[in-house]
């Protein structure tokens, strides 16, 4: 059946149509006359005209805003609403993406077996661009928004960081960031439940894996804001333990393929081992450069680099023995049971999916958010929600466990270390 709002589309079409087949005669007989005076009485119909048609337009459109506001208003009581903000386009895209997929597999499965309660899970996710300025707006966007019950899988510390002070003060829950950084960690934060493990536990595995293999000669590159100086504080930490200082230090700029800085730092001191704190931009721009010199350091990299990311920006072949740490488990190993259902679901999402580090992690923080929604006692509220995911203790995804009983802003202590190489992980 047609709905209302095409109806009126075609009758303000029609209307166009009218007018225009009436400006063609009309100027026709315009043009047949020797006077110029009839021009204008034309000229103020027309003009009148196309007032009223842009007024009825306005109109509609400010009916229509206002009946899709209450639409989604009324819809409130049959909708759990969650707000997103992440990087859609710009240099870090991918990473934005290839998350929100995997967090959509698993809602649109909730939803198609009724939602939780009788009530549909609706993400609204915005392009925040990894650019801070543009999340606290999407923020304040999102936080307008009536019903909303949660702020879910932001993207990045410099982003996520600003908007703490916000969601504190408010009193609404942020679950499942994208980032391992500590300020995210803090106990005074009442707000937040990560899933991830920290960069401080995924940076000790790295220098501790470096240090037993004789690379000694540590140098670190970080990105300049937050997760880089974050990133900086925790390597500097893990190096400490074993008696060691970094052997370089270097930055690059947040989405910026620009690195000769860096590239001249490592040149100039030739450490054994580097430890990339970036995106895959830089890190793919650096590493590329490095291999052109033909570096025997070991390249490492912490999870938010992107790891699909960062092996489609390098030739192939070329990232070949580079490392990086991992927060979930490998996206390609069906005999991990949540493993072979996030494979299933993205494929009934998408027939053509791909399978990643950066799509398994949203998939899991989207399980997460659901086991704390569906464990709600009584009426679901901000605080509710809160209090159910703070109770989770021991739950098995099916091969990665749950548990913010001892940790109650941190769901996962899961690393592991991963290389590139020679050929695609994928079957």
């Amino acid at each position: 059946m047609e709905s209302k709002a095409a109806s009126t589309t075609d009758a303000i079409a029609k209307m166009f149509h009218f007018l225009r087949l009436r400006t063609f005669v009309m100027k026709k007989k315009a043009a047949n006359q020797t006077s110029v005076l009839r021009v204008k009485p034309i000229a103020t119909i027309l003009h009148r005209n196309t007032l009223i048609v842009i007024g009825l337009s306005l109109s509609i459109a400010s009916t229509s805003a206002q009946q899709k506001e209450s639409q989604t208003y009324s819809d409130s009581k049959s909708t759990i609403l969650l707000g997103q903000s992440l990087p859609l386009s710009g240099p870090s895209a991918q990473i934005g993406k290839k998350y929100q997929a995997g967090a959509e597999a698993w809602f649109n499965e909730v939803n198609r077996q009724g939602g939780i309660n009788g009530k549909k899970i609706r993400l609204i996710s915005l392009d925040d661009q990894y650019e801070p300025e543009q999340t606290i707006r999407n923020t304040k966007t999102l936080l307008d928004r009536p019903n909303l019950l949660a702020l879910f899988g932001y993207v990045g510390t410099p982003t996520t960081k600003e908007i703490l002070p916000v969601i504190e003060k408010r009193k609404v829950p942020l679950i499942a960031p994208l980032t391992g950084a500590s300020i995210l960690r803090d106990n005074e934060l009442k707000m937040v439940v990560n899933l991830r493990a920290s960069y401080q536990m995924e940076i000790d595995k790295i220098v501790d894996s470096l240090v037993r293999n004789a690379r000694q000669k540590i140098a670190i590159i970080y990105q300049d804001d937050a997760f880089g100086k974050d990133g900086l504080k925790s390597a500097e930490s893990a190096l400490k333990r074993h008696g060691l200082k970094p052997y370089a230090i270097s930055t690059v700029q947040r989405n910026s393929a620009q690195i000769q800085s860096a590239l001249q730092v490592l040149t100039s001191t030739q450490p054994n081992a580097i430890i990339i704190i970036s995106t895959y931009v830089s890190s793919a721009a650096l590493s590329k450069e490095l291999l052109k010199r033909d570096t025997k350091a070991q390249i490492m990299n912490v999870s938010f680099v992107g790891t699909r990311a960062l092996e489609q920006s390098l030739p192939v072949g070329q990232a070949n023995g580079i490392g990086v740490s991992q927060v979930v488990p490998f996206p390609w190993d069906r005999w991990i049971p949540v493993v072979a259902e996030y494979q299933r679901l993205m494929r009934v999402n998408n027939p053509s999916a791909r399978f990643g580090f950066t799509s398994l992690e949203g998939f899991m923080a989207a399980k997460l958010i659901t086991e704390g929604i569906k464990n709600v006692q009584g009426p679901l509220t901000k605080e509710t929600l809160l209090t159910s995911l703070k109770s989770i203790k021991k739950v098995d995804l099916g091969g990665f466990q749950l548990d913010l009983s001892s940790n109650n802003n941190q769901a996962s202590n899961y690393v592991e270390l991963t290389f590139f190489g020679a050929q695609q992980w994928e079957p």
